[in-house]
């Protein structure tokens, strides 16, 4: 499945270097799928977004992925692709953005048509460039930000709300950033998501730094050496013991100060919950593992 990670380092800009596909391949890891693409996405000290990604697949290039990147950013949004919707191409790679907003999914959903046609209605459909369900999420997130006049919370509330209600969900796990806030979504509990609030101060002995590291992405600090951040991601990256999952249905807001809170916001369950025989069997192998 794919892989998320967010980082919320606080009101000043810190360095953080990062692997997208850390391991090299081997034979005996020949029947695993490849990545369709990663990508990282940070903020300036404008608060201007950027995102650096590469769209691939089992035979292109991965030096893109495997070369380190060393990035300063009060924020920054990971994102490793196995597609379920959607060709291998630049605008289906992940982070999107959108209104000076970055965003990435984990998961799937069905009934693209009529959310085509919401999004029509909504006078947003020249935001999404792709074919894929992530993109049309957050294209629903960003119109329903719009109508609540910026306000972010209330627009994914809506957005996974309304997809909840009358679309089949198999998962809906995100993470939106911003120069100053970060956003993130588990539901239903399909998928695990996870959160580590870690203050290096609190810990006796010698400051270490963020060393983030899972299946395919890793990712390094020194400077979160001395400073409280917070750390969001598809698995624990580390063994320290204060991982955490969000629950189910969890819509989780850290602001600028790193202080987090948690709310449940959306429907139980979403009115058709899709289960992996649900799929067409590459969406499946996508979100299997």
């Amino acid at each position: 499945m794919c892989r998320l990670f967010g980082l919320h380092a606080g009101p000043q800009p810190v360095r953080a270097t990062f692997w997208l596909l850390d391991a090299p391949d081997s034979l005996s890891s020949q029947s695993r799928r490849e990545p369709d693409g990663t990508g990282i996405g940070t903020f300036d000290a404008e608060g201007k977004a950027h995102v650096a990604k590469q769209p691939l697949a089992a035979w292109e290039d991965h030096a893109f992925a495997r070369e380190a990147r060393t990035l300063r950013s009060t924020t920054f949004l990971a994102h490793v692709r196995y597609a379920s919707t959607g060709a291998h191409t630049m605008v289906n790679t992940h982070p999107f953005e959108q209104d000076g907003r970055l965003f990435a999914h984990n998961g799937a959903f069905g009934g693209l048509g009529g959310l085509d046609q919401h999004l029509a209605r909504l006078g947003v459909t020249d935001l999404v460039h792709g074919q894929t369900d992530s993109e049309r999420l957050f294209a629903l997130i960003t119109a329903e930000s719009r109508r609540a006049d910026g306000d972010v919370t209330q627009g994914i509330t809506r957005a996974v709300t309304w997809i909840a209600e009358r679309l089949p969900v198999f998962s809906l796990n995100l993470i939106l950033t911003t120069a100053t806030d970060l956003w993130a979504v588990r539901f239903p509990a399909t998928h695990e998501l996870y959160i580590l609030q870690r203050d290096p101060a609190s810990v006796h002995g010698p400051a270490a730094p963020l060393e983030a590291r899972s299946h395919r992405i890793h990712a390094r600090s020194e400077d979160l050496a001395r400073s409280p951040h917070v750390v969001v991601a598809t698995e624990p990256m580390d063994h320290n013991p204060d991982w955490h999952p969000i629950a189910s249905g969890g819509l989780v807001h850290v602001g600028p100060d790193r202080v987090v809170t948690t709310t449940f916001p959306f429907p139980e369950s979403p009115a058709n919950l899709l289960t992996l025989s649900d799929l067409e069997p590459s969406a499946a192998a996508s979100q299997a593992s």
